[in-house]
């Protein structure tokens, strides 16, 4: 009796406790996450496809990261003069003009975490150089610098590998513009909920790393809807989940797009009216059964429970396009300091059954063994005289191609090529030892490279225009110093010709002036201005940043301000730029707007001075057409 007993007792046990793994399997795939990401507990493995065995933990907020406060250690490691080489020092030359911005730290976002990890990033670099001069004739140390590329893509075929606890892929160089992450599986298990989520690396002292993108898929709805629906979000241990995108999304949004899609295919949630509907050969006997089921609304859903699909994210120029299926399914606009080249890690889990995941378009440096051009690539000599122009060129750490690009296009004009104009890239530091390696090894190679103090996130680039500035007035002597971006093609004789024609040698600002612009107030866009950083309804003239020119005058008070501690710094560079000029207007600079509608802000039009958005093949092609056609005509247009 009493065996009975106990065996009709551990059986409701079992069964009570296996209801209770049910309801919580559904609460944490129906809800948003409360804990934070996986513990990043592979980042210094050599392999980048890695087994993920461990399960969602709490976070902890860390008390210190929302300090403004900088210890003279971590200044005094990234500043100290260190014995670099006379080829090391050329990519230095603005670093130690730049310590004075570690008392503005609280100015702009993610100012603080910068420089923190701009300090472990240059210790662990230089650790790495001294290595590898100390080992430099060592075969196996140059076989292992080898190993250590950014590999042009990652893939992981055999599904017999796949755990069923989750699985994730390193991204050992990060993502750029262009590169995707496709996952092929069968959603599957009670529920057929899953997640992709893209991690970085965490900070030092943090336990989870930062999501940019967390996507997830819910076939059998959440506390919101009954329907399937798709969440996306971000995650940082400072803000927490960001505000959630559903898709289909319960409020009307229609007319947001990221690079030119839609936030939500329309067609998601709606129903499915073309079902049975052209074929017209099912049978009679099959009619009557089917008729309640043909007539039961539908709704689309990209993804079904026991259903093969091949999803795929790209990298775009401003958000995260998802497609299944070759259907376009969601847009995810990136959110303030969580951007590609973040990303460390793909991480996938749920009731997902996995086929194949594989990551291309990888960020890469071009073998320096299989460079036959190397010599017409490497930056000439500063001329020991003034020069009449300087460009700096802002760019991010892992965007090889571009650079390579932009080095055999636009700066193989004469004017470069002689040394009469001089072109620099401004390129803050990775997170990633493998990233900053390769740039360091660029720079040394083609001499054309200013390394940044800094992390490079977007909210920081105004920096790098402080830095162009001292550039083009400390380090050599330039008439007019002009700002661009590596992905613009910039027609330097146009530049020089307008320059000529202006004819003004003090108080320029000459670009695509903006007159009557206004800060953008919507908490989505990536321009977002907080009525802190600037309370007026409007902003002073301004020039677009992907080619706009100053006088020296201008260029030399940015920085003398900026020694003084009176330069007001704001995160968007082009219109910090406006915001300095007006000030110095106010102080009885006579200034000189001069607009110039060729150059062009978005994409590019014949006859153009600056075409923006190009990518490395579009800025080799521009250049191959203005030496055949000895005009400006754009790719694709003849």
């Amino acid at each position: 009796m009493k065996l009975s007993k106990m065996k009709k007792w551990s059986g409701g046990v079992l069964i009570a406790s296996l209801f209770m793994l049910l309801v919580l399997r559904y609460g944490i795939m129906t809800g948003p996450i409360v804990g934070s990401p996986i513990s990043n507990t592979f980042l210094n493995s050599t392999n980048p496809l890695e087994w993920l065995n461990s399960g969602y933990q709490p976070a902890v907020k860390n008390p210190e990261s929302d300090t403004h406060v900088l210890t003279d250690v971590l200044v005094t490691s990234l500043f100290t003069p260190k014995n670099f080489s006379e080829e090391e020092q050329k990519s230095l030359k603005t670093w130690t003009y730049l310590s004075q911005l570690i008392g503005n730290v609280g100015v702009l976002p993610n100012a603080v975490e910068a420089i923190k990890e701009a300090k472990v990033a240059w210790d662990s670099l230089m650790t790495s150089v001294q290595e590898e001069k100390l080992g430099s004739s060592n075969e196996s140390s140059q076989i292992k610098m080898k190993e250590k590329q950014c590999p042009p893509f990652l893939d992981k075929m055999n599904a017999t590998e796949f755990g069923d606890s989750g699985y994730k892929l390193r991204i050992p160089c990060g993502l750029v513009q262009g590169s995707s992450v496709t996952i092929i599986g069968i959603p599957s298990g009670i529920l057929g909920n899953f997640r992709i989520d893209l991690t970085g690396s965490p900070l030092p002292g943090e336990p989870d790393p930062p999501v940019v993108l967390h996507f997830n898929v819910r076939l059998h709805g959440d506390k919101i809807t009954d329907d399937p629906v798709i969440v996306q979000n971000t995650w940082t241990l400072a803000h927490d989940w960001g505000e959630e995108e559903r898709c289909p999304s319960p409020v009307s949004d229609n007319n947001k797009t990221v690079d030119g899609l839609h936030m939500c295919n329309e067609m998601v949630g709606k129903n499915d009216t073309q079902r049975f509907m052209g074929n017209k050969n099912y049978n009679s006997s099959r009619r009557s059964s089917m008729a309640q089921e043909r007539f039961k609304p539908r709704q689309f859903f990209p993804f079904k429970q026991g259903h093969l699909s091949v999803a795929t994210l790209r990298v775009g120029a401003e958000g995260l396009q998802m497609t299944v299926d070759g259907k376009h399914i969601t847009s995810f606009a990136y959110r303030e300091s969580l951007e590609p080249w973040l990303v460390s890690e793909v991480r996938i889990s749920g009731d997902l059954k996995l086929v194949s995941v594989l990551a291309s378009g990888l960020p890469i440096s071009e073998d320096l063994d299989h460079i036959v051009d190397l010599e017409s690539l490497r930056a000439p000599s500063l001329p020991r005289k003034s020069l009449y122009l300087f460009i700096g060129v802002f760019s991010t750490a892992n965007n090889f191609k571009r650079r390579m690009a932009v080095r055999r296009s636009w700066m193989q004009y004469d004017a470069v090529r002689s040394g009469a104009v001089a072109v620099r890239f401004f390129v803050g530091l990775h997170k990633n030892q493998i990233v900053n390696e390769e740039l360091w090894n660029e720079a040394r190679t083609y001499g054309d490279t200013q390394l940044m103090p800094f992390v490079d996130y977007y909210s920081l680039i105004t920096w790098k225009t402080l830095a162009i500035c001292i550039f083009g007035t400390e380090v050599v002597s330039a008439k007019f110093v002009m700002k661009t971006d590596d992905d613009a093609f910039v027609r330097v004789d146009e530049v020089l010709s307008s320059l000529n024609r202006i004819n003004v040698t003090q108080g320029l600002l000459y670009g695509l002036i903006n007159s009557d612009s206004r800060p953008h107030r919507d908490t989505d866009s990536k321009w977002y201005i907080t009525p802190e950083e600037w309370p007026e309804e409007t902003y002073p003239p301004w020039a677009h940043g992907p080619g706009y020119v100053v006088s020296s005058d201008i260029a030399k008070t940015v920085y003398n301000s900026h020694t003084k501690g009176q330069l007001k710094m704001f995160k968007l560079e082009d219109v910090a730029m406006g915001i300095w000029i007006a000030e110095m207007k106010k102080k009885g600079l006579n200034i000189k707007y001069e607009k110039d509608d060729r150059i062009h802000n978005e994409g590019c039009k014949d006859g153009y001075v600056v075409a923006h958005y190009q990518g490395p093949r579009e800025l080799l092609c521009l250049w191959e057409k203005l030496q055949e056609h000895k005009q400006a005509v754009c790719c694709g247009e003849r």
